[in-house]
């Protein structure tokens, strides 16, 4: 497994998985945590997973697949910006350790922002570091200037990495985001890579992937990788779609193939607001 280096020192990886909608019905329990297993024996060992997915639901999934494997796994969970103040991502943060039957949690996100000071989340934040409660700690849906003025704060270098959306659809990332937080080595981490799908029927994708012998959905993915400082965090509910997202690493797109998927995807070429789901 390839891996990305965080500015606050260690590594993570390249590729992991991701459970938004997991652990909101029941009757996918099994199939959720089968699928999640797998991905670890694979060796996609970054789960991504936040207390919203399923009111915690989704934390408790990750929590049952990974028993008995917790060091090796690289956990990533995060605080809704409701209860992102001092007191309150400590509590949040306590609440996801329980879920996730954890006494630990590698990286810790502020899913988006909110209204809630910044400097209050960075500090407590900061506490759970000390505490040995969090590892490293992030943010996610952050767009330029949200991510200059976490900057400015004491603390705010230690920032690990910034999730957003980004796929072939969706680059607007490309004109300012992602070459500043290339130029500060603050990784990128890619959230729905291949648009839950929505992608996946278009005739570009299509003709590129049978060059290659894959899928539409390894070639979107792997795009996404290949992109420098740029981890993915693709959702696999089911044993093929989990193979299919591990065998995206091996394909190494051509600069062919890359002209064609900038034809038919056109990066940006003016500022755009960040886009989230």
């Amino acid at each position: 497994m390839r891996s990305v280096a965080l500015p606050s020192g260690g590594e993570m990886p390249v590729l992991g998985q991701g459970t938004w909608r997991m652990g909101e019905d029941k009757r996918r329990r099994d199939e959720e945590v089968a699928a999640l297993r797998l991905g670890i024996e694979l060796g996609m060992t970054m789960i991504d997973t936040a207390e919203m997915y399923g009111n915690g639901g989704a934390e408790v999934i990750v929590g049952e697949a990974m028993a008995g494997r917790r060091d090796e796994i690289f956990l990533v969970s995060k605080v809704l910006p409701q209860n992102a103040s001092r007191k309150g991502t400590i509590a949040a943060c306590e609440r996801s350790l329980r879920h996730l039957k954890t006494d630990r949690i590698d990286l810790y996100l502020l899913h988006w922002r909110g209204d809630i000071p910044l400097d209050e989340t960075v500090e407590a934040f900061g506490t759970l570091v000390q505490a040995g409660k969090i590892a490293h700690w992030g943010v996610s849906n952050f767009d330029i200037s949200d991510m200059a003025e976490l900057s400015d704060l004491r603390e705010g270098k230690a920032c690990a990495t910034n999730q957003v959306l980004y796929s072939l659809t969706r680059r607007g990332i490309e004109f300012d985001l992602l070459p500043w937080s290339r130029k500060r080595h603050v990784p990128i981490t890619a959230y729905s890579p291949i648009e839950q799908g929505r992608i996946l029927g278009r005739r570009e994708l299509r003709m590129i992937a049978d060059r290659h012998g894959v899928t539409p959905a390894q070639v979107a993915l792997a795009w996404v990788m290949q992109q420098d400082g740029v981890v993915a965090i693709p959702k696999a509910s089911n044993p093929a779609h989990v193979r299919d997202n591990l065998a995206a690493l091996d394909l190494q797109l051509t600069a062919a193939d890359n002209a064609e998927l900038d034809a038919a995807f056109p990066p940006p070429t003016r500022s755009r607001p960040l886009e989230m789901l």
